[in-house]
């Protein structure tokens, strides 16, 4: 009799979330029936690292709504789309659908918005306890949007160490090669006086004796590390200031609303109450 109330009670829950974010779902239900539908596809083909990276990705589909439930934070609807949007795009187009090699500026495009979303979230942490009554310190939005800037960035730091990591130990490319046509070495300066070696004009270069027809020399990994980094720094910072001016206007900001999780409306009743009832 317990069981059936508790599921009653999780679908009655469940529907009122559907109708509460009707987008939110509409988003969910589509891309995760293309991903079951990729997945499909990838075990008639044999493709079990296909297979995984699928399942790894409906997976993913599932963190927002496990931290929403279990931890009382309610994400806009806009931020939850994006972060499946960006799931989707960087496990399916980007890893099984090859738009990493294939279309231009797509990693740069996804890394940007890792820098986004990852402000978004390390600004969450802090503000959520920054409200909260039981806490006794109160940042100031300025020193908000620095913490929000670092863990951004420590963030793209540690995932381009993950790449390097598996292109060292798996022989992978995750830290994508460059094309360049001039170099700059001390390598290359026969007096080891610590001068750098300009080689300008690169037509090509040969590995055991066989040109390698590139068109120039294979920067490996360094410039496709640095490039991210630049652009997880310019998401961190933009969304350091939008978070900026939400606190200093107190969550006036209509836009600002749509990209900072807040502590859902059940969680806060019932922090009210704890609070409550230790004052009594």
């Amino acid at each position: 009799m317990k069981k059936k109330k508790q599921n009653k009670g999780f679908r009655e829950a469940l529907v009122a979330q559907i109708k509460e974010h009707k987008a939110t779902f509409a988003v969910y239900v589509v891309l995760r029936l293309m991903v079951l539908a990729v997945l499909v596809l990838s075990l008639i083909n044999r493709r079990f690292e296909n297979v995984f990276v699928c399942a790894l990705t409906l997976v993913l589909f599932l963190v927002p709504a496990f931290f929403q439930k279990n931890f009382g934070i309610e994400l806009p609807t806009t931020l939850e789309i994006i972060i499946m949007l960006f799931i989707f795009a960087a496990e399916i187009l980007g890893e099984i659908g090859a738009y990493y090699v294939k279309v231009p500026l797509w990693d740069t495009m996804l890394h940007t918005t890792n820098g986004f979303l990852c402000a978004a979230v390390g600004f969450s942490l802090v503000d959520l306890l920054n409200r909260n009554n039981r806490f006794k310190f109160h940042l100031s939005p300025l020193y908000l949007s620095i913490v929000a800037f670092c863990f951004s960035m420590t963030i793209g730091v540690l995932w381009e160490m993950f790449e390097f990591g598996a292109d060292m130990l798996f022989a992978t490319d995750m830290q994508k090669d460059f094309v360049v046509t001039r170099i700059s070495s001390v390598a290359l300066d026969p007096t080891l006086s610590n001068k750098a070696v300009v080689i300008d004009n690169i037509a090509d270069v040969s590995v055991n004796g066989e040109p390698l027809g590139l068109g120039g020399y294979l920067d490996i990994g360094i410039i496709d590390t640095m490039k991210d980094l630049i652009v997880n720094f310019v998401g961190a910072v933009v969304f350091s200031i939008i978070g900026f001016f939400y606190v200093k206007s107190r969550g006036k900001s209509k836009f600002a609303k749509k990209f900072i999780p807040t502590i859902a409306e059940s969680a806060s009743d019932i922090s009210e109450d704890d609070t409550d009832t230790n004052v009594k």
